[in-house]
């Protein structure tokens, strides 16, 4: 395992709570429309399994996203994630708020993120985590970096860092291997 390997994982083992962004992280970041407008986005399901193990597991699961959308609300209410800020150009204020109203300090933390809007959050938490092509400033200062790319898998590999690094992915998965 390399040196940055080895540190994400020893700080993955103190995570509390993971924060996703949507668009490039959750999704491949393409916004689709139809002809009348209405919005579409496509979300992979091995990602939502990884985000509900993570839940069950006792991890705090948050989104913070810059913009608004009713497929995102009813994503994260399939995934029973109830801490969810749309249309946060600014996402720092968003992210002190949630570390007030949880109790949770910044660096029990993680956030996944794709963009330079993500950057002031992702330089304040415990673990800042990000996908293949993210912008050079955030893949800069990120801990990890996932193999798998946006919306094709890339938050479940985050939250298995997570799971694995607190000993917690067999039990994560032991309720499917029935």
């Amino acid at each position: 395992m390399s040196s940055v390997a080895e540190q994400a994982v020893k700080l993955a083992g103190s995570i509390k709570g993971i924060i996703f962004d949507v668009d490039g992280v959750l999704t491949d970041g393409g916004l689709y429309r139809s002809d009348d407008g209405q919005e579409f986005k496509r979300f992979h399901s091995a990602d939502g399994l990884g985000i509900r193990m993570l839940g069950d597991a006792g991890i705090l699961i948050a989104v913070i996203t810059g913009r608004e959308s009713n497929v995102v609300r009813h994503r994260c209410k399939e995934l029973q994630i109830e801490h969810l800020v749309q249309g946060a150009k600014n996402k720092l204020p968003a992210f002190e708020s949630l570390c007030s109203d949880t109790g949770l300090a910044a660096s029990e933390f993680a956030y996944m993120g794709d963009d330079i809007i993500d950057y002031p959050v992702m330089s304040r938490v415990g673990l800042a985590l990000t996908v293949p092509g993210a912008n050079a400033e955030v893949a800069e200062i990120a801990h990890w970096t996932s193999k798998k790319s946006a919306g094709n898998g890339a938050a479940r590999e985050a939250c298995e860092l997570i799971l694995k690094s607190q000993d917690l992915y067999q039990s994560a998965i032991a309720r499917y291997m029935v």
